[in-house]
C-alpha cells in the first residue's frame, strides 16, 4: 500500500514539474536526450563491430591474416607510437591535408568571385570547369608527378585538384542566387557591384561556403591519399600501398582507421565552426 502510494507521488511530482517546464525547455530536453541516444547507439553499433571482428578473428571463423583483427590492430598501433612512425607519417599527412584544404578555400572563392563579377568570364570558363570537375582526377596523379616530381607539391597539387573544381562551380552557383531585391537596393542606394557583394553576396553566402569547407576537407583527404600512393615516402598512404605489397595487412588496416579518425577529427571541427558561426548569428 506505500508503495502504491510513493509511486502516485511521484508520478504527480514529475507530472507537475512537466507541466512547469516551458515547451522551450521541454524541447530543449527531449532534443538532448535524443543526441544522448543517437551517441550510445552509435557506440553500441561500433563496440558490437569491434566483438564480431575480434570473436571471428579468435575461433577461426576469418583469417587475421588477410583481416587482422582489433587486438592486433591496437598491438601495431602501440608499436607505431613506440618507435615514432605514427607521428611521423600522420603529420606528414595532416600538414598534407590542412594546406590542400586552405588553398582550395582561398582559390575557390576568389576564382567564384571573379565569376560572379564577370558575366562574360563566367560564360567562358563554366564549360571548362565542368569538363575538368567530371575528370577522374587519380588520371592527372601521373601527369604531377612528371610535372613536378615527388614530393609535398605533388601530392598538394593532388589534394587540390580533387576538390577545387566543385567547390568553383558550387560557390558560384550559390552566389549567383543571392536575393535579387537585396542587390537591387544597393544599386538603388548608389552603391557598386563591390558594394553588392561585400554587403550582400558574401554575408548571405557564409552558411554555404561552411558547407562547403565540410565537404572539401573530406575530398582534400582523398586527394592527399592518392598523391601519396605515387609519389610518397612517408605518410598514411606510403603505409597503405608498402603495407599491401609486403603483405603487413596489420599496417594498412591500422593505418585507414587512423584516417578515419582524421577525417572525423577535420570534419568535427568544420563543423564546430559552423555551431559557432550560426550560434552567434542566431541562426
Amino acid at each position: 500500500m506505500n508503495i502504491t502510494k510513493k509511486t502516485e507521488k511521484t508520478s504527480q511530482y514529475t507530472a507537475v514539474k512537466k507541466e512547469r517546464l516551458s515547451p522551450q525547455q521541454l524541447y530543449v530536453k527531449n532534443h538532448h536526450r535524443h543526441h544522448h541516444i543517437v551517441t550510445f547507439l552509435r557506440l553500441l553499433v561500433l563496440l558490437l563491430f569491434l566483438i564480431i571482428w575480434e570473436t571471428s578473428g579468435r575461433y577461426g571463423l576469418i583469417d587475421t591474416f588477410f583481416f587482422s583483427s582489433p587486438s592486433m590492430v591496437v598491438s601495431f598501433f602501440v608499436k607505431m607510437i613506440m618507435d615514432g612512425s605514427f607521428f611521423t607519417h600522420t603529420g606528414i599527412t595532416l600538414l598534407e591535408t590542412l594546406l590542400s584544404f586552405l588553398l582550395i578555400t582561398i582559390i575557390s572563392i576568389m576564382i567564384a568571385t571573379l565569376l560572379w563579377y564577370s558575366k562574360t568570364l563566367s560564360e567562358i570558363l563554366e564549360p571548362y570547369l565542368v569538363v575538368l570537375n567530371s575528370l577522374p582526377k587519380s588520371a592527372l596523379a601521373p601527369l604531377f608527378i612528371v610535372w613536378l616530381g615527388t614530393g609535398i607539391n605533388t601530392i598538394i597539387v593532388a589534394g587540390i585538384s580533387v576538390a577545387i573544381f566543385g567547390s568553383i562551380i558550387s560557390l558560384y552557383t550559390d552566389f549567383k542566387h543571392v536575393d535579387h531585391e537585396k542587390l537591387k537596393l544597393i544599386y538603388t542606394l548608389g552603391g557598386n557591384r563591390f558594394h553588392a557583394f561585400h554587403k550582400v553576396v558574401l554575408p548571405s553566402c557564409i552558411p554555404i561556403i561552411l558547407s562547403n569547407m565540410k565537404v572539401n576537407i573530406g575530398l582534400a583527404l582523398v586527394g592527399v591519399i592518392i598523391g601519396e600512393f605515387l609519389a610518397a615516402r612517408r605518410g598514411l598512404g606510403y603505409l597503405i600501398i608498402y603495407g599491401s605489397q609486403v603483405f603487413q595487412l596489420n599496417m594498412v588496416i591500422t593505418s585507414i582507421i587512423i584516417l578515419c579518425v582524421i577525417a572525423m577529427g577535420l570534419y568535427q571541427c568544420i563543423q564546430w565552426i559552423e555551431h559557432l558561426y550560426k550560434k552567434k548569428a542566431g541562426l
